[in-house]
């Protein structure tokens, strides 16, 4: 069974509002053992264009102008309570979500340095400082239906990969293909679209022994399949990529462990037999 659940947001994240208590309390009444907070910091993130502007504003940063902006001392010194409140029903450990972006790679190595983490996420929502997010991306690209969503999809993936080859400083990365949630007439994709970028991703997080998360994220949007798909999945193990995270991406306290025993049993049929936690940046490899 998938007994950690290491990717979620409370209301330290900008995207949720979900106090970390319910968050606990809801890991303890599904029995899980672990529980990782993941608290957004995407460094630069693009702030709310303003009603009526023909132009998104910039943030600066990890400033007040930025939605995924991080109050560090706060979300640390709440974990560390809660921690020893709940320390005798179930394991809590400090993680974070670091959104790639080329100008916050310096901040991030002096944060990590800064705090104890157990856990560090890489994760891509930014593309050319644009959120796939967004229907602003999509347009950029001068197309119409499933040929912007290829191009963007294909663009995506290349600009993963450049965060690969230039940063390091993580454990997982996540929800590889988070752009299918909101490509437009694209909820599916064959992995012979993509299998050069998605092969020079995958052999590089396997080189630098970084793990793949497994996101049940993709369930609760409806994809029926997780992020990144089984395809990709099946092609990662094919390669010799053994070390894959769990995390529901839980933003509330209904979506923790989403799916969990659908996203093992198919992990096994992968011939996955473990999962990767991690204490303090070390890793541990607990059985599927």
């Amino acid at each position: 069974m998938i007994k950690a659940d290491c990717h979620l947001h409370t209301s330290f994240s900008g995207d949720s509002t979900a106090p970390m208590e319910q968050m606990i309390e809801q890991a303890i009444r599904l029995g899980l053992s672990r529980l990782c907070f993941t608290e957004h910091l995407d460094w630069d993130y693009p702030a709310p264009k303003p009603q009526g502007a023909d132009s998104a504003g910039e943030a600066t940063g990890n400033g007040p102008q930025n939605p995924l902006s991080l109050d560090l001392p706060a979300y640390f010194k709440r974990f560390e309570e809660l921690s020893t409140h709940y320390r005798s029903q179930i394991e809590l450990r400090f993680g974070i979500e670091l959104g790639m972006i080329e100008s916050g790679y310096a901040a991030y190595h002096t944060l990590l340095q800064r705090y104890p983490f157990d856990f560090v996420i890489a994760s891509s929502h930014l593309v050319d400082r644009l959120d796939p997010y967004y229907p602003e991306f999509w347009q950029s690209y001068r197309q119409k239906g499933n040929e912007a969503a290829r191009l963007g999809v294909e663009r995506y993936f290349a600009s993963t990969l450049e965060h690969l080859i230039a940063y390091q400083n993580f454990d997982t990365y996540a929800h590889l293909d988070y752009i299918i949630r909101y490509a437009p007439g694209k909820r599916s994709y064959s992995y012979a679209e993509y299998a050069d970028s998605l092969d020079a991703i995958l052999k590089r997080l396997i080189e630098l022994e970084k793990a793949l998360e497994v996101n049940t994220g993709g369930y609760k949007y409806g994809l029926g399949v997780p992020n990144p798909q089984p395809e990709v999945l099946r092609r990662y193990r094919e390669l010799g990529g053994e070390l894959i995270t769990s995390g529901s991406d839980a933003h509330a306290p209904e979506h923790i462990a989403y799916d969990f025993a659908i996203c093992r049993e198919l992990l096994s049929s992968l011939g996955f037999r473990y999962y990767a936690v991690y204490d303090k940046r070390s890793r541990n490899m607990w059985k599927l």
